[in-house]
């Protein structure tokens, strides 16, 4: 059963890349009808979504956006030809909904968002990707010392909610350098061994089959030094986001602001501020098309991100800390650009599955 879903995926994969190579960027041929997207997101990625850029755009390629309304029944709306929402396809098989509802909350529980990438047991002649060794809290918090030391974790420690469910909390990282202190926190979480990675992480976005990575800026490197003469747990908002972008001018981190960086993030006690000016060069682009692939086909995802970062002092170690499903893809250069051909794409796709099926004859 698996080969037989997974071969079919291949092939729904290979008809969209013949799509992809026939229609270049920005080449797609105007559809004959008006490709109609209906939408049921919150009001906060509504607004940072479906941007005036993105909607000017879509309506010079021939692509409506319309919200879909929770309050009426979904028979009364549309007709739709792409649907962000969970519920359509049961009773619309024709039309494309991004993405499976089982798929996205696979991806909504951090116990096991990364478990794909560790069964990938990724490794090629680019670098290795791995996951950070983790443990899971449910329920009690006073249990969270005797499960460190028995699972044989290493400090430091981070420790994130174990549900992603939109809101900033579920965003929320703490960082601790002992064990104990980490019995402040409320379950259910997530601790995960802290890997040194130079104070910068990639954001890998993924849409369909096109790729675009940027940097921002992370939690700073933790010298031996400092875990040594520091305890405690230090708590964060979202650490990754536009506003703390590596990406100015192709810069190192350390040269975009290191004192904005050291307020922002308000670490106690030293740290190794030369860590900030290594380069902070980009994954290679094959071992990121090879893993987003990988990964859409385990997930059945098409529309994702991955949070990404190179452990410091190699070359090419890297680990995925966190997944993100329909992530912020405004803050992705490009993204209405990219979105409306992903778009153009799916509906290309469908229109030539349907021409290549055999008409049945009548009996």
């Amino acid at each position: 059963m698996r080969l037989k879903e997974e071969t079919e995926y291949e092939e729904e994969k290979r008809e969209e890349s013949m799509v992809a190579q026939k229609y270049s960027i920005g080449g797609f041929p105007q559809p004959t009808k008006a490709v109609v997207v209906g939408y049921a997101l919150t009001s906060k990625k509504t607004k940072s979504f479906l941007q005036p850029k993105l909607e000017g755009l879509a309506r010079n390629k021939g692509i409506t956006f319309v919200a879909i309304d929770p309050n009426r029944p979904l028979s009364e709306q549309g007709p739709f030809d792409i649907v962000l929402h969970k519920d359509y396809r049961q009773t619309h098989p024709e039309v494309t909904v991004l993405d499976p509802p089982d798929a996205i909350q696979h991806v909504y529980n951090r116990q096991f968002m990364l478990q794909d990438v560790a069964d990938l047991n990724f490794s090629d002649a680019y670098g290795t990707v791995g996951v950070p060794r983790q443990l899971v809290i449910k329920k009690d918090a006073s249990s969270i010392p005797d499960a460190v030391n028995r699972d044989g974790l290493k400090l430091p420690l981070v420790a994130k909610p174990l549900v992603v469910d939109g809101s900033a909390k579920s965003h929320e990282l703490s960082l601790a350098y002992d064990q104990y202190s980490l019995q402040i926190l409320e379950p259910p979480l997530v601790v995960q061994e802290f890997v040194n990675h130079g104070g910068v992480l990639f954001k890998v976005y993924i849409v369909g089959e096109a790729i675009k990575v940027v940097r921002r800026f992370s939690l700073p490197d933790v010298s031996k030094r400092e875990l040594s003469t520091n305890a405690g747990v230090f708590r964060f908002p979202r650490v990754s986001c536009a506003a703390a972008s590596a990406d100015d001018a192709d810069l190192d981190p350390g040269v975009a602001g290191i004192g904005w960086v050291l307020k922002r993030l308000r670490l106690l006690g030293p740290y190794q501020v030369n860590l900030f000016f290594l380069p902070a060069e980009l994954p290679p682009r094959p071992l990121l098309e090879r893993l987003a692939r990988e990964l859409r086909r385990r997930l059945g995802l098409r529309l994702f991100n991955l949070d990404m970062i190179r452990e410091h002092g190699t070359r090419d170690r890297y680990y995925v800390i966190d997944i993100n499903y329909f992530p912020g893809y405004g803050k992705m250069p490009e993204y209405e650009h990219i979105f409306t051909d992903f778009i153009l794409g799916l509906v290309q796709s469908k229109y030539k599955k349907r021409a290549a099926k055999p008409v049945e004859e009548p009996v």
